[in-house]
């Protein structure tokens, strides 16, 4: 018989994935692509959206074969190498459809696209759902892994937001490019800590 489901816990988890401990604000991982494909805000959701699927399936499938093939089995210390083999799976059926589906935003993302295999947050998310010391359910592990990519996607959106406002705002010339682009993920950052303290109940 399946445990109840519990939706205080459940909302815990999706609001700290999204907030308190946001992946590329907080954590501070998955920063190529962050800063890679911030410039526009349809590139920063296309890659958003490729994140959300591939991170929320990566999650219930390494879950899957962790607890079903790994640990009965004695085979941690395989977890990585399987897990990165899974995402990358993942990523290349995103890349196959967005190739045939959508090839402006296919070419828009370009390199960042097949980077996702090799993204610390995505790999760090199904890493964490497979914890023992910080056991997660299938439910659990697809809710942090979806809301974790939201959180993602929040932080790609709102950067690059910004970035498109400093295409027109003046500044030194010495902040030109990467410089002031680090300052505003700095500062963005420095926002998101505010939510550190943050309790469900």
């Amino acid at each position: 018989m399946c445990p109840p489901m519990d939706v205080t816990r459940l909302f815990s988890i999706a609001l700290g994935a999204i907030l308190i401990e946001n992946f590329v604000l907080v954590r501070i991982l998955g920063i190529c692509p962050f800063l890679g494909v911030s410039k526009k805000m349809d590139t920063a959701l296309g890659m958003g959206m490729a994140v959300i699927f591939v991170m929320g399936v990566s999650c219930a499938v390494t879950w899957a074969v962790s607890t079903l093939l790994l640990v009965p089995f004695e085979l941690e210390y395989m977890r990585t190498v399987v897990f990165i083999l899974i995402i990358a799976a993942l990523v290349q059926l995103v890349e196959m459809f967005l190739q045939k589906a959508v090839p402006a935003l296919y070419s828009a993302l370009g390199i960042y696209l097949p980077l996702i295999t090799t993204n610390c947050a995505v790999l760090g998310v199904a890493i964490l759902v497979t914890d023992a010391e910080n056991p997660y359910t299938l439910l659990e592990a697809v809710v942090y892994g979806v809301t974790a990519a939201i959180g993602f996607t929040l932080a790609l959106l709102l950067f690059s937001s910004i970035r498109e406002r400093l295409n027109f705002s003046e500044y030194p010339e010495s902040f030109e490019g990467f410089p002031i682009a680090l300052i505003t993920a700095a500062l963005l950052a420095m926002a998101f800590m505010g939510f550190s303290g943050l309790k469900v109940f």
